[in-house]
């Protein structure tokens, strides 16, 4: 009996001691094992959310590794770091920039030309143009030009033309002549006046009909009407064209001859719309020809016309180019090259500039690795530059080459901090 009884005290004890440990177990581990089962139950919308948002954080943190923010104190993430910066900027380490060939350059102020390339048409200088005529009908007798491409003299013979109503005034003018002689000197005013009129009269009519002064002094001399009148070149040039004939008979219509000075040329060139801002009279030119290797002719613009041509879009263009020894000849083509000084500007390589049709971009470098995406204004482009309107300052160090590649990573960067930005709770938290 006894024995039994020693026996239920100690099973009793035993599970006292057993009763105390498991609720030692429940007190110390009953908030993580009932956060596990909270965990474990979908239906419970707030840990559902908390579980979310620790997914997207590992999620993000994932993703932006190898681009990172500059941090302004101890207590700030990069991602926080990323409001006090420009939206896009990214951080490449100098092994991820070797990699994608990242090449820098330096925005430069500097002079810049440029120079138009046409193609020139070579005409004769419509001012330096002689037409022949006679101013009183008659016959020529003969002929002194009588060939197309002669190159004459100005005061050079041409033909000799007889026409009986300059006979008549040559004999008029005599008349008149041996009139004032006998009477300029009368006592009587109105008849020296008369005398004195009536020759002057005669003279200006041989004067008027192309008689020169030496072929009136001649007259004067002989005292005898000359039956031909000789006509001569009023210009040096060359003959192209000729209607004089001998035996003609020929009126103050008929054009004789075109006597052209191709002492100077005119060259005809078309430039586009856009380029005819910068072509202005008095700009140098220079011209070259096929005809004549290596030489090269310098001139200048005369005329800017003031129509374009709506079939090619373009404008024509005369030029003025001297003409020695008379090589340039009317209806050649030649190559014509116009520079255009632009000045002092601003200036980048032109494959630094992202363009994407509504806005041009540039990445500037920064320390540490950082490159800031920079809206700029553009201007012309040529000859591997473009010029820089706006957004950039000389001596500042941009990207030359693999901006494709950092523009890839800046637009993720950008939607990624677009992103976290509008999470709850993502924003950083300021002290």
């Amino acid at each position: 009996m006894e024995h039994f009884i020693e026996k239920k005290s100690v099973l009793a004890g035993g599970a006292i001691f057993l009763v105390g440990i498991l609720v030692g177990l429940f007190i110390g581990y009953g908030p993580r094992l009932r956060g596990w089962i909270r965990s474990r139950r979908p239906s419970d919308p707030q840990q559902a959310a908390t579980s979310k948002t620790a997914a997207q954080r590992s999620s993000s943190s994932s993703a932006t590794k190898g681009m990172s923010m500059p941090q302004d104190g101890k207590d700030e993430t990069p991602m926080a770091s990323m409001q006090n910066m420009a939206p896009g900027t990214v951080m490449l380490n100098p092994s991820t920039q070797q990699l994608i060939g990242v090449r820098y350059t330096e925005v430069r102020r500097a002079r810049m030309e440029r120079t138009i390339r046409t193609v020139g048409l070579l005409q004769m200088d419509d001012t330096k143009i002689s037409r022949v005529h006679v101013k009183i009908a008659g016959w020529i007798e003969k002929v002194y030009l009588d060939y197309v491409g002669k190159l004459v003299k100005k005061g050079q013979p041409l033909f000799t033309l007889y026409s009986p109503d300059l006979v008549s005034t040559e004999e008029e003018y005599l008349i008149a002549r041996r009139g004032q002689k006998y009477l300029g000197n009368s006592s009587y005013a109105e008849v020296a006046a008369g005398a004195n009129s009536l020759l002057e009269a005669a003279h200006d009519r041989l004067r008027l009909w192309d008689v020169t002064e030496a072929q009136i002094h001649k007259l004067e001399e002989t005292g005898k009407a000359e039956r031909d009148l000789t006509l001569y070149s009023p210009i040096n040039g060359f003959v192209m064209s000729r209607n004089a004939y001998e035996q003609t008979y020929v009126t103050p219509q008929t054009e004789l001859y075109d006597i052209a000075d191709l002492s100077t040329i005119w060259v005809y060139v078309d430039i586009y719309e856009y380029e005819a801002p910068y072509v202005h009279v008095g700009q140098p030119a220079s011209m070259q020809l096929s005809y004549f290797p290596g030489k090269t002719y310098r001139g200048s613009v005369t005329y800017v016309y003031p129509t374009l041509d709506p079939k090619t879009r373009t404008i024509k263009v005369r030029l003025e180019f001297p003409n020695p020894g008379f090589a340039l000849r009317p209806n050649m083509y030649a190559d014509v090259e116009l520079n255009v000084d632009y000045g002092v500007e601003t200036l980048v390589p032109s494959e630094a500039v992202l363009n994407s049709g509504t806005r041009q971009v540039v990445f500037v470098a920064k320390p540490n690795g950082y490159f800031e995406p920079r809206e700029i204004k553009v201007g012309d482009q040529f000859n591997g530059e473009t010029v820089v309107l706006a957004g950039l300052k000389p001596g500042e160090k941009i990207v030359a080459s693999g901006n494709f590649l950092i523009d890839s990573e800046s637009r993720l960067g950008a939607a990624m901090q677009s992103m976290m930005a509008s999470m709850p709770g993502m924003s950083p938290k300021k002290k």
